[in-house]
């Protein structure tokens, strides 16, 4: 990938430095090769450029001159997603309301920080181009992981950067529990439209008439036999 001559410049200084101060080969055997490491940003000085040039096989989001590493996905994930993109597609286009997609797929949502989220819907107005990454969206979803790191990132840290970001619509999908949380943007801040559970339906403000049956989106986790993966 293509690497900023300022960033480049700053990493080389810190590789000087340090092969100054230990005065002999920074890399052993069974360690990292510092002197190729060293060639690349500090975890703060990335930039959006470096992001938009990363080829990586995984999820990798930009915050503030940083990568953030998503965790692998599973089956159950990929399921939940797929499913409730098919829902959101099949509603939008047959309206002709705008674009939906899902993940990886960089969303712009302010200045030096990109997401992923996991199914994004965008108005034609949004769209700058087929070749760009969008420049924010009007609705995103999240299906969170198991983790408490991913927990926190959904609920917490994306809840804050989607509100700032002025993204209209958060779904927060939550496997674990069962549980499909409606957001909706008032003031800067969002607001609780709903906690929908099995036996209900989410809806969504932004897009009148659009329902997810909240059983029917987590039974895609249980195969023939009723085996449930929701907790494996």
């Amino acid at each position: 990938m293509a690497i900023s001559q300022e960033a480049t410049a700053n990493a080389e200084r810190v590789s000087e430095i340090e092969s100054l101060t230990l005065g002999e080969s920074l890399s052993q055997r069974g360690t990292p090769t510092w002197e190729l490491a060293l060639k690349y940003p500090l975890q703060r000085d990335w930039t959006e450029t470096d992001y938009l040039a990363l080829e990586h096989d995984g999820l990798v989001e930009y915050s503030n001159g940083v990568f953030e590493f998503l965790p692998a996905a599973t089956w159950l994930h990929q399921l939940i997603v797929g499913f409730l993109h098919s829902n959101l597609k099949q509603f939008v286009l047959s309206r002709s309301l705008g674009f939906t997609a899902f993940a990886p797929l960089p969303v712009w949502i302010g200045e030096r920080q990109y997401r992923q989220p996991d199914i994004v819907f965008a108005k034609a107005n949004r769209m700058r181009g087929l070749k760009k990454p969008p420049q924010g969206a009007d609705l995103l979803m999240e299906v969170v992981s198991d983790s408490k790191e991913a927990r926190d990132r959904d609920f917490v840290m994306k809840r804050i950067d989607y509100a700032t970001a002025g993204i209209p619509e958060y779904w927060i999908v939550d496997p674990a529990e069962e549980t499909i949380t409606v957001l909706i943007l008032a003031n800067g801040e969002y607001q609780l439209h709903g906690e929908f559970h099995p036996g209900t339906s989410a809806t969504s403000v932004l897009l009148p008439g659009f329902e997810v049956n909240v059983k029917s989106c987590f039974d895609v986790g249980r195969v023939e036999g009723g085996e449930d993966h929701h907790r494996e």
